[in-house]
């Protein structure tokens, strides 16, 4: 499977076990961006274990908040953040402290990816 969809806020491409998500410049997620996100999640990976990444080419902010609501989707077995830089990559770090299930944070997209693979056990 490779999808590509396009929210108001956002890029997804998905895949067979994740989910790569760009999110526009200067957006604020929140909680009723995190809702639309899990409607996509839900329909593309209704039982299937899958990885959320984050590719954050862009500045944007994030409600640290959701990720509360985020980690109850039973089937989503990892988060990763990809960022160059050095500023999203702290942010990312507090972002953590939110999220009690695995969550990476990577500088290349490719490693991410592979970590998906490697955690979901699907091609």
């Amino acid at each position: 499977m490779n999808t590509s969809l396009k929210l108001n806020f956002c890029n997804i491409s998905i895949f067979n076990s994740y989910m790569i998500v760009v999110i526009n410049e200067g957006v604020t997620v929140s909680t009723e961006h995190n809702k639309s996100l899990t409607e996509v999640a839900k329909t593309y990976f209704p039982k299937t274990p899958f990885v959320y990444i984050t590719h954050r080419l862009n500045s944007y902010s994030v409600d640290p908040q959701i990720y509360f609501k985020t980690e109850k989707i039973e089937n989503l077995i990892g988060f990763a953040v990809v960022s160059q830089n050095y500023q999203a990559k702290l942010n990312a770090q507090i972002e953590k402290m939110f999220f009690t299930k695995p969550f990476l944070i990577f500088s290349e997209i490719e490693d991410a990816v592979e970590w998906a693979s490697q955690i979901t056990k699907i091609d």
